[in-house]
């Protein structure tokens, strides 16, 4: 089984990026699972070419997207992306679109192919801080969890993909004062122990 991990770069005024540092500390290969691991820039629109020529190229089985979302308290397994574009602040190339569609004369929002009730349940008995969220935002990482799924239903892609949102992780640098945080080991267990759950729910 092959699955493609994505991360995003630094943004805005941070120095670091949660989903970075949980990319970088998973493995490249788990139980027989082949891990590609790639960092994607924090960009609406060079983000989702980069993610179109890999999901062409690699062809995986499930695709988890990670992303930072300072302020939530788990990790969160995203249900649903939208067909907006919506930034409080520009992207790492200056662009800053306001109720732009992410596709135009595509549809209002596509929904996760993960079994994702189920998975999070699977988490949650396990004492694994995870989470369902019902909304990814309007920043790109939305942007890109809309594209993925995009891609995979208009080219019938054999792939199953969600986007996963990483709170802030303890020690990081610049987190404002009594804001919620996660140690960087039980991130990376939740993310081991997803593959894990939906390689073993794909057999």
């Amino acid at each position: 089984m092959n699955v493609l991990l994505t991360s995003f770069d630094p943004f805005g005024a941070e120095v670091q990026n949660s989903s970075l540092e949980i990319l970088r500390h998973l493995p490249d290969h788990l139980e027989g699972i082949s891990l590609v691991k790639e960092v994607l820039p924090t960009q609406f629109v060079e983000a989702p070419r980069r993610l179109q020529t890999l999901l062409r190229e690699i062809r995986p089985d499930l695709v988890l997207l990670l992303g930072q979302a300072g302020g939530r308290k788990q990790v969160h397994f995203e249900r649903v992306a939208i067909n907006c574009m919506s930034a409080r602040i520009p992207d790492n190339a200056g662009y800053a679109p306001q109720e732009v569609p992410v596709l135009p004369d595509a549809p209002a929002a596509y929904f996760t192919n993960i079994p994702l009730a189920d998975l999070v349940r699977h988490l949650q008995d396990r004492w694994m801080p995870a989470a369902v969220s019902n909304s990814a935002g309007t920043f790109v990482c939305n942007c890109l969890f809309y594209h993925a799924m995009h891609q995979i239903v208009t080219e019938s892609l054999p792939c199953r993909c969600d986007f996963v949102h990483i709170p802030y992780l303890a020690g990081q640098s610049h987190v404002p004062p009594n804001t919620p945080c996660l140690s960087a080991e039980s991130c990376v267990s939740t993310i081991r122990e997803a593959i894990s759950f939906l390689a073993r729910s794909s057999e």
